[in-house]
């Protein structure tokens, strides 16, 4: 009397448990990233939040300078669009540009074609390159210094002398024109610049800085007086906010692809991809031929098969199920029937053996050891249990 051992039920799946116990790493590093991106956006968008804007009373906005010149009769517009900055130019206006790096090409060469022929004064806060040479033809940007950097005037300009010392240190500017005013000097260039009317034309002030607009630094040095004196030559103040909603900026952009990249992105992508190779060659543990080497541990019979068979239940192939149970159970019936192993899988040999064996029917073993595939699931299993049931037949005494 035998008794038939059963062995455990095995599974190649992992739990949920497993799976969370290795991504639970990949997850927190996600949810930490994401976090930062939410807290950086929050605090970038604070601190944007009415930046030069004469309407704000935050530090960085420039509501104190627009009051001062309220209090000596200049009246302030704030305007969103170039179409309204374009309308409001006149002799007696000073168009003020915030952002001037905000606006696209096409809207800069539109901007200076208007305000060219409007006699009017046009101050430019801290434009860069190329911002400048469209703005103001004959100016190109350098570098830019400190931004908190105050600065003699050291040079002739009436506006600048009376001011005195300023916090006008940011870009940096030179001109080809001959009678420009290039006042508040760091290392030897201008960090503001004052172009002269020319044939009915207004004048052009180029700021390296806008820290003598804000609220929180007006009334540092000589700031709130240098900012009233460029701003309130004429009765009227124009201050335009360039705004990424105004529909001229995508009307007729002449700006590819590749000026819409930040600059540098050449040299950068070169870095990533060194950087990638050099991670490859580190990761990379030998660069001779592969050695062969030992498992660290023994896979269970049962879980490859286990495994096997959830392939194959996955790719949908019975059929290749079936050929594997069938030749297996061929090749363990011929030596019980006398046939040698090589001729197990020929039915001619084979199956006149087993009908004389079991003197059963031949067509019946035909159709079980080398009929075709099972249609679905179920006649996969019943195959599966005849052909058990066929070794035990024959092995019985």
């Amino acid at each position: 009397m035998t008794t038939e051992a059963t062995l455990p039920a095995t599974s190649a799946s992992p739990t949920a448990r497993q799976v969370w116990t290795r991504t639970r790493g990949i997850a927190l590093a996600l949810v930490l990233l994401l976090a930062g991106a939410v807290a950086i956006a929050l605090l970038r968008s604070d601190a944007r939040h009415g930046e030069l804007d004469p309407r704000s009373a935050d530090p960085g906005g420039s509501r104190a300078v627009a009051e001062l010149l309220a209090d000596r009769g200049v009246d302030t517009r704030v305007v969103t669009t170039l179409d309204e900055a374009a309308a409001a130019t006149g002799e007696d206006t000073t168009l003020l540009v915030a952002v001037p790096d905000l606006l696209t090409r096409s809207q800069q060469k539109r901007l200076h074609k208007a305000f060219a022929d409007s006699g009017n004064r046009t101050v430019l806060v801290a434009p860069g390159s190329p911002s400048v040479e469209r703005l103001a033809p004959g100016v190109t940007a350098a570098p830019a210094t400190s931004l908190d950097a105050a600065l003699a005037p050291d040079c002739s300009l009436p506006a600048a002398r009376r001011a005195g010392t300023a916090e006008t240190g940011g870009r940096r500017y030179t001109t080809t024109h001959l009678g420009a005013d290039a006042c508040y000097p760091s290392q030897r260039l201008a960090t503001l610049l004052r172009l002269p009317a020319d044939q009915g034309n207004g004048d052009t002030v180029v700021l390296g800085a806008p820290a003598i607009l804000l609220n929180d630094r007006l009334d540092e040095q000589g700031n709130a007086s240098l900012a009233l004196q460029l701003l309130g030559s004429r009765p009227h103040l124009v201050w335009y906010l360039p705004s990424l909603s105004d529909a001229s900026a995508t009307a007729d952009d002449e700006r590819g692809f590749f000026d819409l990249l930040p600059s540098g992105w050449l040299w950068g992508t070169f870095q990533l991809f060194f950087a990638a190779a050099l991670a490859a060659m580190w990761r990379a543990r030998r660069l001779g031929p592969l050695v062969p080497e030992k498992l660290p541990v023994a896979i269970r019979a049962s879980e490859t098969a286990e495994g096997r068979a959830r392939l194959y239940r996955k790719a949908d192939a019975r059929d290749r199920a079936a050929d594997a149970l069938r030749s297996t159970t061929r090749t363990r019936l011929a030596p019980l029937v006398g046939v040698p192993v090589t001729q197990a899988q020929t039915p001619e040999a084979l199956l006149p053996a087993l009908s004389s064996h079991l003197h059963g029917d031949g067509q019946d073993l035909h159709a079980l050891l080398f009929g075709p595939p099972p249609s679905d699931d179920a006649a996969l299993v019943a195959l599966a249990d005849r052909l058990d049931a066929l070794e035990r037949e024959v092995r019985r005494p």
